[in-house]
């Protein structure tokens, strides 16, 4: 484990910080390449690490991301811009980050390196009814960032030597805490306004607790050779539900909250699906974490840290 090198691009953020303190706990000799854009001190307590190097420059810089690469066994390209607002708030750079930037690794890359790529399942769009989405079912990208990141999944399957995990949405506290995503948004302002306003309740979701996430990019490291050439949805099984049966769950923990149906008002995030995590299972990985937990854990969090909360995402 010591000799085994990973680079991981984003490391800073909310998967990055989590994934880095992780590895460096297990001994992996971790190079996080990060602006620092969003957060300063999210990986702070591991600068004194000695298996741990932090570089602050783009992942645009070729000459820098070439030397970076030749020097690692494993790549984790965490760095993009996340989310379907921010992406449209920052359309060229979107597509540059997220997109251009794979295009350009997995060129420098030969053909023994080890990339894990996460990607997102929002590329399903909207799915049937009465079907889950499984790896086979076709991609229909409905933001900006989801068509980013299927059209980059597609890139670095054309390295042999890689995994795709196409992530459900993922909860829980993070040393770069996130507000945006469904679960911690709707804590964090259950919190904050004891109410909730639901519109079209009944778009359905898949979720996953941010350690678990964490756990399958180890599992996947130790089971390389097993999961290579193959993309894999990620997401915990008994959690596909409706937004309105994820208010209900957290006013299980938060009596005083009130969930309101906002009727004749479309929501802008049109993702509707459910997804089937049997392949990965399959494999030998199953999320545990339960969302009751994450919630739990949630309002813990956003009571010890109401002034802390900076949405800079």
């Amino acid at each position: 484990m010591k000799n085994i090198r990973i680079l991981v691009t984003g490391g800073a953020g909310y998967l990055g910080s989590i994934l880095c303190t992780e590895l460096v706990k297990r001994g992996y000799q971790i190079t996080v390449i990060d602006l620092l854009k969003y957060k300063k001190n999210s990986l702070k307590h591991l600068y004194k690490k000695k298996n741990f190097k932090l570089v602050k420059a783009d992942i645009r810089d070729n000459q820098i991301m070439k030397k970076l690469i030749k020097d690692n066994d494993y790549i984790i390209p965490l760095a993009a811009l996340v989310g379907a607002p921010l992406c449209e708030k920052n359309k060229k750079e979107a597509i540059s980050v997220n997109l251009s930037s794979i295009k350009s690794l997995v060129k420098m890359a030969d053909k023994k390196k080890r990339i894990i790529y996460l990607t997102t399942n929002s590329g399903y769009g909207i799915g049937a009814k009465n079907k889950f989405c499984d790896e086979r079912s076709p991609l229909r990208p409905i933001s900006l960032y989801g068509r980013t990141k299927c059209d980059a999944e597609k890139v670095i399957r054309k390295h042999k030597n890689s995994i795709c995990f196409r992530l459900a949405t993922v909860f829980g506290k993070s040393y770069r805490m996130r507000t945006d995503l469904l679960v911690n948004n709707f804590v964090f302002n259950a919190l904050k306004s004891k109410k909730l306003k639901l519109f079209e309740p009944n778009f359905r979701r898949n979720f996953i607790y941010i350690k678990d996430v964490i756990s399958a990019i180890i599992f996947s490291i130790k089971n390389f050779e097993k999961l290579k050439s193959n993309v894999y949805n990620l997401g915990l099984s008994s959690a596909n539900i409706s937004k309105l049966t994820l208010a209900t769950r957290i006013k299980k923990q938060l009596k005083f909250l009130k969930i309101e149906v906002i009727k004749n008002k479309s929501d802008p995030d049109k993702r509707d699906y459910f997804v089937s995590n049997k392949k990965i299972e399959k494999k030998g990985f199953k999320a545990k974490k339960t969302l009751e937990f994450g919630i739990k854990e949630l309002v813990v969090f956003f009571k010890r840290n109401k002034k802390r909360i900076i949405n800079n995402y």
